[in-house]
């Protein structure tokens, strides 16, 4: 199996924890070693072991260091190397300073939206939270969080910007591939002025070389993602898996599964061909503008 190289990791501790668990479980089934097994070895249960090859849990570093050894590796500069992403994979996330103001699986989100290398999402009844302008922004969340302090809706917004600033890193800047319902433009979250701003605020964002913009007009008719937002994140790391995140009312879902990959694959290639083409995305979009002129 490849060794890990540092320089070709990501920042995230959530996507760093992954890739070191899905490293473990594939040293662990070479070995043809059972799970239950490996927990004896570390004075744990199964359970233990799925966790940390799962990546939600964080890492013992003596457990990290007796599993490799008992999985038959024999380098020690493999082991050591390993030992330390498993340290660096347990620092506070780059967003704990929010932590109060975010609900923890969100807060993963946030670890794997930055470590994606390609993002393809799709709204019905509101903008992408990426391409969103800041008073649009308020106006959602104004409605969104009832009587949530104000303070608070100040740090979520604070939030939705920063996550922004991934469009426009130096390095391993993401491609971000968003299809939006018209119905979404319609929508006048804080009214006609705030609309203004961000219609022109998703034209501006078509002008990036990172940004692809598609609308499903209403003239689609039905279509195969009705009433059902979705986030699809693929990786530039072997180890990391393609993931689809769902999120309701009071949590997030992250599908893993080939099969239901598949599916959303389909849907989202589906909406794509029903939807405007990208470059013709600013014109459809001058249109609606006009509406809140």
């Amino acid at each position: 199996m490849a060794k890990l190289n540092p320089d070709d990791l990501p920042s995230g501790t959530t996507t760093l924890r992954v890739m070191i668990g899905s490293k473990l479980r594939q040293l662990r089934q070479d070995a043809d070693i059972s799970r239950e097994d490996a927990a004896y070895e570390i004075r744990a249960d199964a359970t233990k072991i799925s966790r940390i090859e799962l990546g939600r849990v964080s890492f013992r570093l003596r457990d990290v260091r007796d599993l490799m050894i008992m999985y038959g590796v024999t380098d020690e500069d493999e082991i050591e190397r390993v030992v330390e992403m498993a340290s660096e994979a347990n620092r506070p996330s780059k967003w704990k300073r929010y932590n109060d103001f975010l609900p923890d699986w969100f807060s993963n989100y946030l670890e794997m939206e930055g470590a994606a290398s390609m993002i393809r999402t799709y709204e019905v009844q509101v903008i992408p939270g990426l391409l969103q302008h800041e008073a649009y922004a308020r106006a959602v969340m104004m409605l969104g969080y009832g009587h949530t302090p104000l303070t608070e809706i100040d740090k979520r917004i604070e939030v939705r910007m920063k996550r922004q600033e991934v469009l426009d890193r130096a390095e391993k800047r993401p491609e971000l591939w968003a299809v939006i319902d018209e119905a979404a433009l319609h929508r006048p979250f804080g009214g006609a002025n705030v609309m203004y701003g961000q219609i022109k605020a998703l034209m501006e964002f078509c002008d990036k070389p990172n940004v692809r913009i598609q609308i499903v007009p209403f003239t689609a008719g039905a279509h195969s993602g009705a009433g059902a937002p979705f986030t699809w994140l693929r990786f530039a790391y072997e180890e990391l898996s393609d993931v689809i995140y769902l999120e309701h009312l009071t949590g997030g879902l992250y599908l893993e599964r080939d099969n239901e990959i598949d599916a959303y694959q389909a849907a989202m290639e589906h909406l794509c061909v029903q939807a405007t083409q990208p470059h013709k995305t600013q014109d459809f979009l001058k249109n609606i503008l006009d509406q809140y002129s």
